[in-house]
């Protein structure tokens, strides 16, 4: 060790048998997870339909023949079981539980599955949140997953942030809506995923426009797309648009989105399953 070592090998250019090293925040699932490909769902700001997106992303990977998994990250507002009508409390062996599975395999873990009633609010402060977020990435037996979506919440706070530093994800993908302002917003969560060093795999337009089912014409009932000017200010590759779907926000508030029709999602489905998305 150098004479009058700080320990802060950071500033230090020397190159002593104590150097530390920056350590690595990645935690480690259960011995019997095997998870290929991790993929975040984020949105810079609630309401965006972020949730309905990781599911209908891993109903279509699901039917592709992946064997998929969604971890629902927003621990205070959880919407994921209720889409997929799953209420069953998990199995445990010794210290760690079994991931949910859906009428089609999905796994899935979500808060609400751990607590007696799913409209008991969970009003616990950020360091537990993220711990949690954590543990249902190490204490869950997820088994042999192919894809594994992590549903965030909304913002650029403690989860987020947990997810992209403890958990290997392999890309993201940004949920935003057509208002100006939402748009200003995503771009702190793109920023975001930027610094972390992390892949953004492409961009959805939720609620995007609404196709009249008489003439078939489409309406820009929450103000026109700016999508492909977004693509350009935040330098994202791929996007797509999705309509406001009545018959598809029936098939979630009835837990049965796994009944849902192919869409426009579908060419998201096969870039995810283009193993070059990922430059391995």
């Amino acid at each position: 060790m150098a004479e009058n070592c700080t320990h802060d090998c950071s500033n230090c250019g020397e190159s002593c048998s104590s150097r530390r090293e920056p350590q690595s925040l990645l935690v480690k699932p259960h011995k019997d997870s095997h998870i290929k490909k991790i993929i975040a769902v984020v949105s810079g700001k609630g309401g965006v339909g972020k949730s309905s997106v990781t599911a209908q992303l891993a109903v279509m990977m699901q039917r592709k023949g992946y064997k998929t998994a969604i971890l629902d990250a927003d621990i205070t507002g959880p919407s994921i079981p209720r889409a997929f009508g799953v209420n069953e409390e998990p199995k445990n062996e010794g210290d760690y539980i079994y991931a949910v599975e859906t009428k089609s395999g999905i796994k899935v873990m979500s808060i609400n599955l751990l607590i007696g009633d799913e409209m008991t609010p969970v009003i616990w402060r950020g360091p537990i949140i993220a711990g949690a977020v954590k543990q249902f990435y190490t204490d869950v037996i997820w088994g042999d997953i192919d894809y594994m979506f992590v549903d965030c919440p909304p913002g650029t706070g403690d989860v987020p942030l947990t997810v992209f530093q403890s958990l290997p994800v392999d890309g993201v993908i940004v949920v935003t809506t057509p208002q100006d302002l939402v748009s200003m917003i995503v771009g702190k969560a793109v920023r975001m995923v930027d610094d972390m060093g992390i892949p953004i795999i492409g961009m959805i337009e939720n609620m995007s426009y609404f196709k009249c089912p008489d003439c078939g014409k489409a309406h820009d009932i929450f103000g026109k797309s700016r999508l492909e000017e977004v693509m350009k200010e935040l330098y994202i590759g791929k996007a797509t648009r999705l309509p406001v779907s009545p018959q598809l926000a029936g098939l979630i508030d009835k837990g049965s989105i796994e009944d849902m029709e192919d869409n426009e999602l579908l060419e998201f489905a096969d870039l995810l399953a283009d193993e070059s998305t990922f430059g391995d």
